[in-house]
């Protein structure tokens, strides 16, 4: 069975719209010599841009054992995105920081999705793109999900 896109819901809509538009940006930043990332990076990048912390208060933020936390920080260490460096209000403490590499990153998605957003205002309109992102907001504010944005603790639906 096809399905066509115009007939699906606003949820399963904005949704795919949001995986293909993250798609094209994976893509671009490929092209820029960025593969070695992967959209489940900024999962942790999102926590570890905002402010150095440790592997516990990861895990407390992402919602998930400090196993996984670790697990995921080992990851993003080999592939030079993270490191770890003292507290300096306790030495026993590592905080994580963000490589030189995964700032990099983080500019040039920044950029992306600003490019996407300035072809998809040049081929829709500007107005019908802010009518759509308006509306997108909206629906997120009234389910919850602003805070969750606000605080860099956004979390797949379980």
């Amino acid at each position: 069975m096809v399905v066509d896109p115009s007939t699906l819901d606003l949820s399963l809509t904005a949704l795919f719209a949001g995986w293909a538009m993250t798609d094209e940006v994976q893509r671009r930043l490929t092209e820029q010599g960025f593969g070695d990332l992967r959209f489940n990076d900024g999962v942790v990048i999102q926590h570890v841009l905002a402010a150095p912390l440790s592997i516990t208060a990861l895990a407390e933020r992402m919602a998930v054992t400090q196993q996984a936390a670790s697990k995921a920080v080992a990851d993003l260490e080999r592939r030079g995105l993270l490191r770890r460096e003292a507290d300096p209000a306790d030495a026993r403490t590592k905080l994580l920081h963000l490589t030189e590499h995964a700032l990099a990153a983080v500019t040039a998605t920044r950029v992306l999705r600003r490019e996407l957003q300035e072809e998809i205002e040049a081929e829709y309109g500007t107005e019908r793109a802010e009518d759509a992102r308006n509306l997108l907001a909206a629906v997120i504010g009234r389910y919850g999900g602003g805070d969750a944005i606000r605080a860099r603790r956004v979390q797949p639906p379980r």
